[in-house]
């Protein structure tokens, strides 16, 4: 039975997650809001429909939501030109690809951002499939954006692994039932990780690629 790898891209195989604190920063300052960019920071990988309640609170005011991720939007896609790939993030998915596994995507993104992301990474002859924020009702922490990738390509979660660099991932994962690899990659702390549900940590894409054969990904796990 086929394997799946299912890789989460902002952080993990994009070095995008300061730019997306960055830009959320000035959105939230541009409509009067004063939000710490560690706080931000920590938000990162939430799609906007959560991130906007979870840093706002449930007493701000709703109708605003929509205005501050389109902020956001605009602000960030002035780098769409130039998103920095992680380091080997192209090789990893292709010598994956080539070990026969399933190379899915599971990203918040969708649209434009998304294909942004896609032609940084570079590797879209190793990647099956994608599901995006376009795709599913809920984003991660919850567990559809996962399942829905491993429909895409229609592997069980026993069969699947999903690399992640935030807590979101972590947990969407883990509800999914994969077994769940992180990278330091996007900023946050290894216990962090971990204790969302981590079943192994590396520094990054190179580093996961360079010690693929001892991974929950080695071509013969």
């Amino acid at each position: 039975m086929e394997r799946a790898a299912v890789f989460d891209v902002d952080g993990t195989l994009v070095d995008t997650n300061h730019l997306h604190v960055a830009t959320w920063w000035e959105a939230f300052r541009q409509a009067g809001h004063r939000v710490p960019m560690h706080d931000i920071h920590r938000a990162i990988g939430l799609g906007s429909d959560d991130l906007v309640p979870h840093l706002l609170g449930e007493d701000r005011d709703p109708d605003e939501d929509e205005a501050l991720s389109q902020a956001h939007k605009t602000l960030y896609g002035t780098y769409f030109d130039r998103l920095p790939p992680m380091r080997d993030a192209g090789r990893l998915l292709r010598r994956l690809a080539d070990d026969g596994w399933a190379v899915v995507l599971a990203t918040s993104a969708g649209g434009a951002e998304l294909g942004a992301l896609r032609r940084a990474i570079d590797a879209d002859d190793a990647i099956r499939a994608t599901a995006s924020a376009d795709d599913v009702d809920q984003g991660k922490p919850a567990a559809e954006p996962v399942e829905h990738a491993l429909e895409l390509v229609g592997v069980p979660p026993e069969r699947a692994v999903f690399v992640g660099d935030t807590v979101w991932d972590m947990r969407a994962g883990t509800r999914a039932g994969v077994t769940t690899v992180g990278v330091l990659s996007g900023g946050i702390p290894r216990a962090d990780l971990e204790e969302a549900g981590a079943g192994s940590v590396y520094r990054d894409t190179a580093h996961l690629l360079a010690e693929l054969a001892d991974s929950p990904l080695a071509p013969d796990a």
